[in-house]
């Protein structure tokens, strides 16, 4: 136990996206995040969360219900990451503000013990999946753009759009890369068992929530006859999702932000495997310091969605960085490896 005074201090930075980012239901510029840091004993860990006007989610929203329990966070008596978070929930805070406090505390417990978070879990980064690279909704010059600036292996391509299946024919006469389809909740069920096989003879690997997140009748129909697995996104926030996603969605995508940090995440992530479905770990639009935290994960998953810091104009961290072929360089430094710039 750390019975020393564990300092925390909140930074908004707006960052500025490489592109305009659209999905079905909006569009942006910059991306505004949060991040949090903790320090204890000499060590700093840092973690973020990103505003989502979704989930109706603001910056200033977390620093006020973080900053409500400030004096309390630095008279905890640290140890675990664990019993923090079980802390930080029993305080009521929203999961995005506890995610960028429980990523902080384990990128601090890290640095505390000198040891990746992916040793301490006892996992081997030899072998893990390579992340996908995300094109947003724009017109098919445009995304077409996008794949010529940043060849990759895998693409997620976000549809919701009346042309769906032609933009992706279209892409593909461009690229052999495989493609995963992200509709955002944009189709019907209908819709959605119409267009999985010809999106599968596109070469598309799977479809992520393509039905709004509470139509669970509308997914047990894909679930019955689409040709292609579905990944539920925003039909799985909490724990309490994954065993309902079980019985409509071949996988699950988990966002730490959502869930609430890593903490949550790594009980999901069992618990989906548990139950026999296939785990994939998502991600905003975030800087390095987000990134750096999913990538701990990487050796757990099947899937991986972690470029969020590749979209962005300038970063302001070090940590993970992820080469062109897809490739994950490991910081030498402990925890999630993160320093702000």
């Amino acid at each position: 136990m750390y019975i020393s005074t564990m300092l925390v201090h909140l930074k908004k930075f707006i960052l500025p996206l490489k592109h305009t980012f659209s999905i079905s239901r909006e569009s942006h510029d910059f991306q505004d995040t949060m991040i949090a840091s903790l320090t204890l004993n000499g060590q700093t860990g840092f973690g973020e969360a990103t505003s989502n006007p979704y989930y109706k989610i603001t910056i200033e929203s977390m620093m006020d219900e973080i900053g409500a329990i400030s004096q309390e966070i630095e008279k905890f008596e640290f140890s675990t990451p664990e019993i923090f978070h079980s802390f930080l929930v029993n305080k009521g805070l929203s999961n995005f503000a506890i995610c960028a406090l429980d990523l902080a505390a384990h990128d601090l417990y890290g640095k505390l013990l000198d040891k990746p978070l992916y040793e301490i879990w006892g996992t081997s980064i030899e072998n893990y999946p390579i992340t996908n690279y995300t094109i947003g909704i724009a017109s098919v010059d445009v995304m077409l753009a996008k794949m010529q600036e940043m060849p990759w292996p895998i693409y997620k391509i976000k549809l919701g759009t009346a042309d769906d299946v032609a933009i992706v024919r279209e892409l593909r006469n461009h690229t052999d890369a495989i493609f995963r389809i992200d509709a955002n909740c944009a189709w019907t069920a209908q819709e959605t068992i119409f267009n999985a096989p010809l999106l599968k003879e596109l070469g598309v690997e799977f479809l992520e929530q393509p039905l709004k997140a509470n139509d669970w009748s509308g997914m047990e129909e894909v679930m019955h006859h689409s040709v292609l697995p579905v990944m539920a996104d925003e039909s799985c926030i909490v724990e309490s999702d994954v065993e309902k996603c079980a019985l409509h969605f071949s996988g699950i995508n988990i966002k730490l932000t959502k869930c609430g940090g890593l903490t949550p995440a790594l009980r999901m992530i069992k618990k989906g495997k548990d139950l026999g479905l296939k785990v994939m770990v998502g991600c905003m639009t975030e800087s390095t310091v987000g990134i750096s935290a999913i990538a701990q994960l990487l050796p757990q998953l099947d899937y991986v969605d972690m470029d969020g810091a590749l979209l962005l104009k300038t970063d302001i961290a070090t940590g993970v960085r992820i080469e062109p072929s897809g490739k994950v360089i490991f910081p030498k430094l402990a925890g999630t490896g993160v320093q702000l710039l």
